[in-house]
């Protein structure tokens, strides 16, 4: 194989490197500036081929099968701080309904959980439906719904995002979960809602400001009618 010849002659470069008996350097060039340039890259050279060395061994240990592929990392998040559009009543039943029909516990909802979950919704998807649902909300590719991908999927719903014959869309109507009164606030979507609240407060701001002028106009003409008053009176005297 391939592999096998590249780790063969990687192990003997490292054989020549360590002064292993038996293996004889190849000429080097008459120069003695290339002699010079070979001194300064050889560390570096003999770093790439530890590295490279230990990938190929990992490969050979997994073509061998006596190696497992290892699993990205997750991603930690904390939903309450990147979904606040949603309440934390509405994350928590979110979560509920993710862990209910995570069957296996790993953390995560591939596409037969996800197929048994759209048939306990009675909206049973194909199986070509069901790779698109996980698709549109993939991040990171791996086939399959983690929580915060989960999480996605009322996202969009709550934006409009979604087209009304997707199977997403029909997930989102049809759990328990409501993210078009409660977290949006009546409004069509999250968005429309942010834009009446700014306004609303932004009108509320408004109308104090409206009343205190008006309270700085009446204390105004009151002074000025006391000044006349006062006038008056010292015109009699």
């Amino acid at each position: 194989m391939a592999s096998d010849e590249l780790a063969a002659k990687l192990q003997r470069r490292l054989d020549i490197g360590d002064g292993q008996p038996g293996s004889e350097p190849e000429p080097e060039s008459e120069s003695g500036s290339g002699c010079e340039q070979g001194a300064e890259e050889k560390p570096v050279t003999a770093a790439a081929d530890n590295e490279l060395s230990a990938k190929l061994l990992r490969r050979g240990e997994l073509n061998d099968g006596s190696s497992e592929p290892q699993q990205p990392s997750l991603r930690v998040f904390n939903p309450y701080t990147e979904f606040k559009e949603f309440s934390r009543r509405q994350i928590r039943d979110m979560e509920s309904m993710f862990r209910r029909y995570d069957a296996g516990k790993d953390g995560f909802i591939d596409l037969m959980e996800l197929k048994l979950m759209m048939e306990k919704l009675e909206a049973p998807q194909t199986h070509l439906g069901l790779k698109n649902m996980i698709k549109e909300v993939d991040e990171d590719f791996d086939g399959k719904l983690s929580f915060r991908e989960f999480l996605l999927i009322f996202r969009k719903a709550a934006a409009g995002e979604l087209a009304e014959d997707s199977g997403l869309h029909v997930l989102a109507q049809l759990s328990e979960i409501d993210v078009s009164t409660e977290g949006v606030k009546g409004a069509k979507t999250f968005f429309e809602a942010k834009v009446q609240a700014i306004n609303s407060a932004n009108r509320f701001e408004q109308e104090i400001k409206e009343e205190q002028e008006e309270k700085k106009k009446q204390a105004e003409q009151k002074r000025q009618k006391q000044a006349a008053f006062k006038e008056l009176q010292s015109a009699f005297k």
